[in-house]
């Protein structure tokens, strides 16, 4: 349903934002990953028409986005990072007044969409509730209800879960899974759990380029025997020697370092290694971790993740 080509963004600065971002996507939840300043905010603002490209094409529905825009805007729903809401507004009163704005003029029929908004992101029994006493969840659940006037064909959601407690991000999850089966559904995030459990497809961007693209399950396969651990006692100095050496991803490094994370006052390291790289590293399954930030491990200038 979206197809993306060869599409470029230089911001008058001299950033190059996007460089020559290609994306076939068909229905349901594609996750787009990657870390802040990748560039994803940047495609997200362009697929919703709120800023130009520099050159490149973006097909929606057989629409192109880029040169009829106002055509694009009927068909797009978008949920930005930062969603803002008048605080002593109510949900119904402030999404009546959307609903003004996307073409719903019609009082009654526009009544009728509201309710059936709100209760599809299980708010109508808190719709007269004023937003700013919403929790983060709530308002991100009012985000989408906005999202979804007028049944778009496209949905963008720009960091959708960052700030949510594990309730709420759990339920907003479900939400996502819900509207996603007769539209695509855009996510865009840096959090690898949300793109492990709900998105079929994925891309993941590093400084403006598309660095790796599918299937998360065939992803993580391709890295089937090649990842390892080894669990770290900080208190030895000798391993701690190690931890210095192994953290330093330059080109004389003996270890491609994946991760490094704490755990009860131990070190764990992951590598990626095509054999076992020492007695003491054990083989283990890969997960999308792995796979994110093996990606960015393969770009120019990359360092090893602490975590």
């Amino acid at each position: 349903m979206l197809a993306i080509q060869k599409l470029s963004k230089t911001y008058a600065n001299g950033i190059q934002a996007l460089r020559d971002i290609s994306l076939n996507i068909d229905c349901g939840i594609f996750g787009l990953l990657g870390p802040n300043g990748a560039g994803k905010s940047s495609l997200m603002r362009t697929l919703a028409t709120l800023q130009d490209a520099d050159s490149g094409s973006m097909i929606l529905d057989g629409v192109d986005i880029l040169k009829n825009p106002q055509a694009a805007r009927t068909m797009l729903g978008y949920l930005p990072q930062d969603f803002g809401v008048y605080p002593t507004v109510s949900a119904q009163e402030l999404l009546d007044q959307l609903a003004v704005f996307k073409g719903f003029t019609n009082s009654r029929e526009r009544k009728e969409v509201v309710a059936r908004q709100l209760q599809l992101v299980n708010l109508y029994e808190k719709r007269k509730q004023k937003l700013g006493t919403f929790s983060g969840g709530m308002r991100q659940r009012f985000g989408i209800a906005q999202a979804l006037l007028g049944s778009p064909k496209l949905v963008i959601v720009d960091e959708p879960t960052a700030g949510l407690d594990p309730t709420e991000r759990i339920r907003f999850q479900n939400l996502l899974s819900e509207i996603s089966q007769d539209r695509v559904l855009l996510l865009s995030t840096h959090i690898v759990e949300d793109v492990a459990e709900l998105c079929p497809n994925m891309a993941i961007m590093n400084r403006g380029e598309i660095i790796r693209n599918g299937s998360p399950h065939v992803l993580v396969n391709a890295l089937n025997g090649r990842v390892w651990t080894k669990t770290i006692d900080l208190t030895s100095q000798s391993k701690s020697q190690f931890i210095q050496k192994s953290s330093n991803l330059d080109v004389k490094s003996d270890l491609t370092v994946i991760t490094q994370r704490m755990s009860q006052g131990k070190r764990l390291v992951r590598v990626l290694s095509d054999c076992q790289p020492g007695d003491d590293f054990m083989s283990v399954q890969p997960d999308l971790n792995d796979v994110y930030f093996t990606a960015l491990l393969d770009r120019p200038q990359a360092q090893a993740i602490a975590v």
